[in-house]
């Protein structure tokens, strides 16, 4: 910093930075959605307010053994169709959960399945997709084969014309009830991934490879109605007043239309996810090392327009649903096998969280929601009323230094026969293990009470919900606990003598001051508490001065105080220049002291945020620098003139500098620049012989200047 400083000579920038003391009591405090997001939720929900409350019901049904479920359908008689991967088994669920394989496709996955409206089943498989008709267990045939590689979504037509989306061609193609077909879009595109039948008719279909939106319908031309700005729309949604919603993911391919900022929320990257690239689209296998992928959803309102409401730079969307009960659209994400909803007003909270990674389909039911999710696979039923336990374990907070615990409290809502406990646990590794202590006790008593952890850098806390009814559930609005940090000495990181002379002026003060009254320095740093600023000063030369700009850290932030000493080379006595100096500067008149060469101390302390006695300080010591006031001498002097021609003989010498320059000047001539016998000005004697021709009517009196490094300047003065 100071090089560039030096280099640029124009300003110094003072920061006062916003800090708290290590005195005082810190606290972490959890209030808002995006804060309790970074928690884990077993049964848990967090609303868009911030309020944590038990989680709606989910009954697990046991699904067959496979690898992955990768496509569901429900009939009209309530069995649920499962497609999975990468066996390229079907199977049939049925009210009670009870599952029996229904077909078996040779192709290694089912990503889509269909129903018409004889009650026929249609599977679309991949790679080298076909899709089959299926008539009853165990009997179906090859239906349409488009020659693609994945058969991504089916959806039927009023008239059971079957539609089915492709790649890696990018293409929907049309399909009769006899099973032939015909290419209706063909996009740019790689892929088609996703398609569904809006109240009209139409068709909107979305794309991989650059995430497009199109609509098709009959005797018009194919148009796209939105490009997003992600790779892939993934899963489209109407809600009842035909607004349409996207499931858009994948990396940003290009910068379009910016959508408004949406809430927070969410994580990524599938075992069984479906990455589009310009090259193709593939799903990827049961690695959960895969990259993390952005995600968003929006919203496409009567008149057009697009908005996002909700993204995250780590989850991705993979399945949509509306509630038409609750009025609301429902999303299912991954890394976390979290479920959302947004209301009207776009308003997102977190339903729950699922133990697995990816919930990868969401299904209508009479009055249920079927879940199916992935890593490791699941299949679960999520009822209107909410379970009568849950958990919420909370991010690890990370103190920045060992500190000693105060109180935890919480703002809660206990309706009769709700209850909750709270838990923490302390350590000094970033991740909980066994090196950390035991939970603690349970805390009940509200608002708060002692933390009982060791001390130590890390903590981290659990709420247990409990209620004995499952209408009514136990609510945290708030979590906060306090904490105090050990007191560290402070480091200088920096410590730098600047170019001699140079000096900054000091800029206007920024708030009014009372004449007459001189705060000490404790009460100047306390008025520096809770401001911020950035104050420019100008960077100029004066002569006999000398600056020490430095750098220190505190890591507890504490606002500190700097002693600076002075003492010659070959001394051992400090003597202090000043004391309390609140700014990264300093400025001193040279000329109080004798020449030679010294060394400067700089003492930091925190005295200001600690009590007295408490204060820890550091010190550091700058290379050696030279102080030099006196002027530089010229002796030897000789002149001698010839004719027109003149020389002149003679020493530059100075007792603690180097020679920097030497002019001389004969009027009514400029001032001349010379160099020494050696051809440098390099040390603290030079000898000079100069030879010059005198023009018509100069002078006969020749002027010298030496002028040494410290700015000293020396002269001499003789006739000829």
């Amino acid at each position: 910093m100071i090089k560039r400083l030096t280099a640029l000579g124009i300003a110094l920038m003072i920061l006062n930075a916003v800090s708290a003391e290590a005195v005082t009591p810190r606290s972490w405090e959890l209030f808002r959605l995006e804060q309790f997001l970074k928690g884990k939720f077993e049964g848990i929900s967090v609303s868009y307010a911030g309020i944590l409350s038990l989680a709606p019901r989910e009954v697990a049904w046991q699904g067959p053994m496979e690898e992955f479920y990768l496509s569901a359908l429900r009939d009209r008689d309530g069995n649920v169709f499962l497609g999975t991967g990468h066996s390229g088994n079907i199977y049939k669920i049925d009210r009670e959960g009870k599952s029996e394989l229904y077909f078996h496709v040779p192709e290694m996955d089912v990503y889509c399945l269909a129903q018409d409206s004889r009650g026929h089943l249609y599977a679309g498989t991949s790679p080298n997709g076909k899709i089959y008709k299926i008539t009853a267990l165990r009997a179906g045939e090859p239906f349409f084969d488009p020659e693609e590689k994945y058969i991504w979504d089916l959806e039927f037509m009023d008239d059971n014309i079957l539609l089915a989306a492709v790649g890696e061609r990018g293409a929907v193609y049309t399909i009769s009830p006899q099973g032939d077909g015909s290419e209706w879009l063909k996009a740019k595109e790689n892929h088609i991934l996703c398609l569904i039948k809006t109240a009209q008719g139409e068709i909107l279909a979305g794309s991989g490879g650059k995430g497009r939106l199109y609509r098709l319908a009959r005797g018009k031309e194919p148009a796209i109605l939105y490009e997003s700005p992600f790779e892939e729309i993934r899963a489209i949604a109407l809600d009842d007043q035909e607004a349409i919603y996207l499931a858009a993911g994948g990396k940003v391919v290009h910068p379009a239309s910016k959508a408004p900022d949406a809430p927070a929320g969410g994580t990524v990257a599938t075992d069984v996810a479906i990455t589009v690239t310009p090259e193709g689209i593939a799903p990827s296998g049961p690695d959960t090392g895969g990259l993390k992928q952005p995600g968003a959803l929006f919203r496409i309102g009567s008149d057009g327009m697009a908005k996002k409401i909700w993204s995250s730079e780590e989850d991705i969307i993979y399945t949509l649903l509306w509630d038409d009960a609750g009025k609301r659209i429902i999303f299912g994400t991954g890394n976390r096998g979290r479920i959302y909803a947004a209301d009207r007003e776009e308003k997102v909270s977190l339903l729950l969280q699922k133990e697995s990674e990816q919930v990868f389909s969401l299904l209508e039911g009479d009055s249920q929601i079927y879940s199916l999710a992935n890593n490791p696979p699941a299949l679960s039923l999520l009822y209107p009323g909410q379970r009568d336990r849950g958990e919420y374990t909370s991010e690890v907070f990370d103190a920045g230094l060992l500190s000693s615990w105060g109180r935890i409290e919480w703002d809660a809502t206990l309706p009769r026969g709700a209850t909750i406990q709270l838990q923490t646990r302390s350590g000094n590794s970033d991740q909980p293990s066994t090196t950390w202590s035991n939970w603690s006790p349970p805390y009940g008593n509200s608002p708060g009470e002692q933390i009982l952890n060791p001390a130590a850098r890390y903590l981290q806390f659990k709420i247990l919900f409990k209620t004995d009814s499952g209408r009514t559930s136990p609510e945290i609005r708030k979590v906060s606990l306090f904490y105090l940090q050990t007191n560290v000495a402070p480091v200088i990181s920096m410590l730098e003598i600047l170019p001699v002379n140079t000096i900054f002026l000091e800029p206007p003060p920024q708030d009014d001051a009372i004449l007459g009254l001189n705060p000490g320095p404790a009460a100047k740093a306390a008025a520096q508490k809770g401001t911020s600023g950035m104050v420019i000063a100008k960077k100029t030369e004066r002569k006999g001065y000398q600056t020490v700009v430095w750098e220190a850290q505190d890591k507890n932030g504490d606002h500190l105080l700097y002693d600076l000493s002075i003492k010659e080379r070959q001394g051992d006595r400090w003597r202090l220049l000043k004391s309390a100096v609140t700014q990264k500067v300093f400025a001193f008149e040279t000329l109080t002291l004798p020449d030679g060469e010294y060394e400067l101390k700089l003492e930091a302390h925190d005295g200001p945020s600690n009590p007295s006695g408490r204060e820890l300080r550091t010190e550091k010591t700058s290379r050696p620098f030279v102080i030099d006031n006196s002027l530089p001498v010229i002796s030897g002097f000789q002149a001698k003139r010839s004719g027109s021609r003149l020389s002149l003989q003679f020493t530059a010498r100075d007792s603690f500098s180097r020679i920097k320059e030497v002019q001389y000047l004969i009027r009514p001539d400029e001032w001349r620049i010379v160099f020494p016998v050696d051809g440098i000005c390099d040390n603290r004697q030079e000898r000079f012989e100069v030879s010059l021709t005198l023009p018509s009517g100069a002078d006969n009196m020749v002027t010298v200047k030496v002028v040494d490094e410290h700015g000293n300047v020396g002269v001499h003065r003789t006739e000829f």
